[in-house]
């Protein structure tokens, strides 16, 4: 259950923003470059911004500082920044939220058992509550559609 959070982590975007420009570069026709597009432009509002201005805002504490350890078992480091939403999950869902239409049904199925992994990870391993995850989920969703409408990137049908 670490892997999925380290595979997600926000701080992967740049390798990850690399593999879809070469992908969109080789085959446009299976990575549309607006997907790339929303991509990029949705990490900075997400994780680089968004998530960032609700942790501070907000300032919710995570579930070992609110619970207690005698009621979370934590797996890995503890974290200590605000727990409300979670960065991990915010950039996994835009990552395939983004990333996923008109491609290979093989390459949405990636993207979405990577998605589920590192929101179920950050949840198990005590990291964050649902609500946390469920946040964030909605954040990156309501920017990809938002950007996807303001550039003009076709929706899948």
């Amino acid at each position: 259950m670490l892997t999925a959070p380290a595979l997600g982590h926000p701080n992967r975007y740049p390798f990850y923003l690399a593999i879809a420009l070469w992908c969109s570069w080789r085959w446009p026709a299976r990575l549309a470059p607006g997907n790339v597009v929303v991509f990029a432009v949705g990490f900075v509002l997400v994780s680089a911004l968004l998530v960032q201005m609700l942790k501070a805002g907000l300032d919710l504490a995570r579930p070992m500082a609110a619970l207690g350890p005698a009621s979370v078992t934590l797996v890995g480091e503890p974290e200590t920044s605000p727990a409300f939403p979670s960065g991990h999950a915010a950039f996994a869902v835009l990552a395939a939220a983004a990333l996923a239409p008109r491609t290979a049904r093989a390459v949405r199925a990636v993207l979405l058992l990577f998605t589920i992994g590192v929101c179920l990870s950050r949840i198990s391993v005590g990291a964050h509550f649902p609500a946390d995850v469920l946040g964030a989920a909605l954040l990156s969703l309501a920017i990809v559609k938002a950007l996807r409408a303001a550039f003009r990137v076709e929706s899948p049908r």
